[in-house]
C-alpha cells in the first residue's frame, strides 16, 4: 500500500513533525509492506524523519501573470465562478503525485479550524475524482468553525478520524456517517534523551512553553505569564526550562521565550532550551519534567504521555478534547482571555501542584488506553483499504 501525507506545513513546527513522525511508525509497524511519502511545504525541514519512503516538494505554486494559465484561470473564474482550474495549478506539486498511490492522507490535524480551505478542498476532489482512498487523519475541528462548504467536503472523505470526543460528537451531530475516534499519533512517538543541560535540577524542573499566537492575540497574557514565573520563583525551589516547540520564522516560539530568559536569568534558576532539536528530543527533556506548561498541543501531548502533570494556556476544541479524554473533564486547561489574569495562572499552577501525586497517576491510568486509540487509526486505515 503507498500512503501520501500531504495538508503538511513542514517539520519546523515540531507539532507538525511529531505528527508525520509517529504515523509513519505505527502505520509501518502495523501495516505490512506500507510506503508512506510525506508532500510538504518545506522538505528540506522534514529529512530528519528517516523512515519516510520519500519527501516531495508540496508547496504552493504561482501561475505567472499574464501567462497561458493566468488568462484562462482568469477566465473560468471571472465567467462561470469556477476556481478549479487555477487551484489545480497552484496545487499541481501535490496533485501530480495522485495517481501513484493507493490512499492520500490529509494531516494538518486543525487545518480545519481556520475558516475556507479551497485549495484542500479542489486536492481533496480530485483524489476522489481519481479512485483513490481519502483519509482526514487525526482531526481536531470546533462546532464554529463549520460552514456549508467544508461540511460537503468533509462528506467526500472515505474516512474522518477525529482525535477527540469533542470533534467526534460534533461531527456525527452534523450527520456524517463516515467518522472513527481515535486520539493523536504523537502520543505513541519515542524520546530521545540528551545530557541535561546547566541548571536543570532532576525531578524538580518545571517546562514552561509559550506562543507568539497567545502573545499577539492577548497582549496582557505576558505580563501575567512573568507574575506566573515570579510566584514560581518565589514560592518554590524549581528550576523553570523555557522549552520552544515551534521555530518557524514569524511564529517562533524561541523569541518570546528568549525575552524571559533574558529578564530571568541572573536568578540562576531558569533555563533555555535550544531552539535546534527535534520533536524526539524535546520530548526527552519534557519527559524528565517534574511539571509541565505550555501553549503547543504537541508539547503538553509529550508532557502528557510522560505522565507530566499538565497545564494548558490558551485552549482550543483540540486541548479542550484532549484533556477531557485524559480526566474525564477539562483539567487545568485555560482560555486565551483567562491568561491574562495572573490570579487565575497562579490560582491554576497551585491547583496543579497541590494535586501532583493524584494527576500523575490517572495519566498513568489514561496513557496507556489513549496510545491504544491511537493505533486505532491504523485499524480503520487497514480495514478501509482491505
Amino acid at each position: 500500500m503507498k500512503i501520501m501525507m500531504f495538508a503538511h506545513g513542514g517539520s519546523l513546527n515540531r507539532g507538525c513533525e511529531a505528527i508525520v513522525r509517529a504515523s509513519t511508525s505505527i502505520i509501518k509497524e502495523k501495516i505490512n509492506g506500507a510506503q508512506v511519502y510525506l508532500a510538504s511545504d518545506r522538505p528540506e525541514t522534514d529529512r530528519i524523519i528517516t523512515r519516510l519512503d520519500g519527501i516531495f516538494d508540496g508547496s504552493s505554486r504561482e501561475i505567472p501573470r499574464y501567462s497561458y494559465d493566468w488568462f484562462v484561470a482568469a477566465f473560468k473564474n471571472k465567467l462561470f465562478k469556477d476556481e478549479s482550474f487555477a487551484l489545480g495549478k497552484i496545487h499541481e506539486n501535490i496533485l501530480k503525485h495522485i495517481d501513484s498511490m493507493d490512499v492520500c492522507l490529509s494531516i494538518g490535524g486543525d487545518n480545519y479550524c481556520y475558516g475556507e480551505q479551497p485549495g484542500w478542498y479542489e486536492i481533496n476532489r480530485r483524489v476522489k475524482a481519481s479512485g483513490k482512498k481519502l483519509v482526514l487523519w487525526g482531526c481536531s475541528i470546533g462546532e464554529e468553525d463549520i460552514s456549508p462548504k467544508k461540511l460537503e467536503d468533509l462528506k467526500q472523505f472515505d474516512l474522518i478520524l477525529a482525535r477527540e470526543t469533542l470533534t467526534y460528537h460534533m461531527l456525527k451531530r452534523k450527520g456524517l456517517t463516515n467518522v472513527q475516534l481515535c486520539a493523536d499519533s504523537a502520543f505513541t512517538m519515542e524520546k530521545e534523551e540528551l545530557e541535561l543541560p546547566e541548571g536543570w535540577q532532576e525531578g524538580n524542573t518545571l517546562g514552561l512553553n509559550f506562543s507568539p499566537l497567545i502573545w499577539k492575540r492577548n497582549p496582557e497574557s505576558q505580563q501575567a505569564v512573568k507574575e506566573l514565573m515570579n510566584h514560581i520563583l518565589h514560592m518554590t525551589d524549581m528550576t523553570i526550562a523555557l522549552t520552544p516547540h515551534v521555530i518557524e520564522s514569524g511564529n517562533d516560539d524561541y523569541d518570546v521565550l528568549q525575552q524571559y530568559y533574558e529578564e530571568y536569568k541572573q536568578t540562576g534558576r531558569v533555563i533555555l532550551l535550544p531552539n535546534n532539536l527535534n520533536a524526539i528530543q524535546y520530548k526527552g527533556y519534557i519527559a524528565r519534567m517534574r511539571f509541565f506548561i505550555g501553549a503547543r498541543t504537541h508539547a503538553t501531548i509529550a508532557a502528557y504521555s510522560n505522565f507530566v502533570p499538565t497545564m494548558v494556556l490558551g485552549y482550543s476544541v483540540k486541548s479542550k478534547g484532549i484533556s477531557k479524554d485524559l480526566f474525564g473533564r477539562e483539567k487545568l486547561v485555560l482560555n486565551v482571555q483567562e491568561i491574562s489574569d495572573s490570579k487565575k495562572l497562579i490560582a491554576k499552577f497551585d491547583e496543579m501542584v497541590k494535586e501532583e501525586d493524584g494527576l500523575r497517576k490517572r495519566l498513568q491510568t489514561a496513557i496507556p488506553h489513549i496510545k491504544q486509540m491511537s493505533y486505532k487509526a491504523v485499524e480503520y486505515l487497514d480495514k478501509l483499504v482491505q
